[in-house]
């Protein structure tokens, strides 16, 4: 085997590692959406977790890939490559198509438990076919903010604001969940199982080793080391400071917020992991963790968008952080570390065209959507939960919990229905 032969197997391989990487992480938004919410809808977002990858994953292949990676109109979109006529490389196929899914599953998270399943689809559908695929051919192959200088390593706009603008869209349109608002004062909804949670946290942890240290395509032992400690440190930052900030706050340190914290400083150095230094990973993930927590709040107290795994603020308000985080700490172009503010201006030139593509074309799909099937389940298929009302069946086994309520001679939903709010 030649060494060059060998070489492009080596970096063959590494694309691999990491889509498997990748494609767990699908696992771990599994459970840190079915961890934060009730378990009476915790086969719904199974069910959805497990659909919108498979979709995603022949809609890309079909249509996504070619309008992303195809030959560049006007460097709008791509128009070629459709089935992947023409394309060779399957391995860097592969691996966008598992990027393309983590987009779109973003949107999950914010609907969860009110949402009617064939509404998500069809959003879902939009997003890996059409949305997603204009931004990532904008920023990553060759379009106008490639073309413009504009940085985003491995997705904290193309991939995480992406979703999250789709995800706010859907949720505004939606509204509240039953019982969340009761005049000025906000409810907490607890979720059914934190241990979960934290589960599905560390797997996209792990996950994102691959996510970012993929991104190089190539195993190059110069770049790949840095990218994984980068990645790592700020994570790890991301959990200190929610920890230290919501003791601060609250008088205690806040589970949900301090795991969302870890996902808060990955999604933060996602922009920036091959360009910025250590120390700065370190700064990036650490204020990723406080912002989360005031934009949790804003979000939930203020402007009032029921978003039941903090999905908006980790992904959106983030991942705009991190990419304007890029702008700052960049080590040839930064504005801490040459003076320049270019390379800011252009950032944030990039993030105010993704929101206002995203936005808009999420709102016509959802508005559309709305006013024809409709996009919201009943109120009392929502008080019974979407497990039974989607599904036919519930994730866990109600009677260990209820005992002789249940007499499984009567109808399931009629039971469930009558323990309205108690079931949960």
């Amino acid at each position: 085997m030649t060494n060059e032969l060998l070489l492009s197997s080596i970096n063959m391989l590494w694309i691999i590692i990491g889509t498997i990487l990748v494609f767990f992480m699908h696992a771990g938004f599994a459970m840190v959406e079915s961890g934060f919410t009730r378990s009476k809808n915790t086969v719904n977002i199974l069910m959805k977790n497990f659909i919108t990858v498979s979709i995603a994953s022949i809609l890309y292949f079909v249509v996504g890939y070619a309008l992303m990676f195809g030959e560049s109109f006007q460097g709008i979109i791509g128009t070629s490559g459709f089935a992947l006529f023409g394309v060779d490389d399957i391995a860097f196929f592969v691996f966008q198509a598992v990027f393309a899914a983590t987009s779109a599953t973003i949107i999950s998270g914010a609907v969860a438990e009110r949402m009617k399943l064939s509404a998500y689809f069809i959003l879902t559908i939009v997003v890996v076919t059409v949305i997603y695929p204009v931004v990532g051919h904008w920023v990553w192959a060759g379009g106008w903010l490639s073309q413009l200088g504009f940085i985003d390593f491995a997705g904290s706009t193309v991939v995480h604001l992406t979703g999250a603008v789709g995800a706010l869209v859907a949720a505004a349109l939606l509204g509240p969940r039953i019982g969340k608002y009761t005049g000025k004062k906000v409810n907490v909804i607890p979720g059914h199982s934190i241990p979960l949670g934290a589960l599905g946290v560390f797997i996209l942890w792990l996950g994102w080793f691959g996510f970012n240290g993929a991104s190089t395509l190539a195993a190059d032992p110069e770049t790949v080391p840095s990218i994984i400690t980068n990645t790592l440190l700020a994570a790890s930052a991301g959990v200190v400071s929610t920890a230290l900030y919501t003791k601060l706050r609250y008088r205690q340190i806040d589970a949900s917020l301090t795991l969302n914290g870890a996902l808060s400083g990955l999604v933060g150095i996602t922009a920036g992991a091959a360009n910025v230094s250590l120390p700065s990973a370190i700064a990036i993930g650490f204020i990723a963790g406080i912002v989360m927590t005031e934009g949790i709040r804003l979000l939930d107290a203020k402007l009032r968008v029921d978003d039941p795994v903090g999905a908006i603020t980790v992904h959106g308000i983030i991942g705009v952080w991190g990419t304007l985080a890029v702008g700052l700490f960049d080590t040839s172009a930064g504005l801490f570390t040459t003076g320049s503010i270019q390379l800011l201006g252009i950032q944030a030139i990039g993030i105010v065209a993704v929101i206002l593509w995203v936005a808009s074309t999420s709102f016509a799909v959802v508005y559309i959507t709305k006013v024809t099937i409709g996009i919201r389940v009943s109120e009392e298929e929502e008080m019974t939960g979407l497990d039974y009302v989607e599904h036919g069946t519930s994730a866990y086994e109600v009677r260990e919990t209820y005992g002789a309520a249940f007499d499984r001679t009567e109808p399931f939903a009629q039971r469930l229905t009558e323990l309205g709010k108690s079931y949960t």
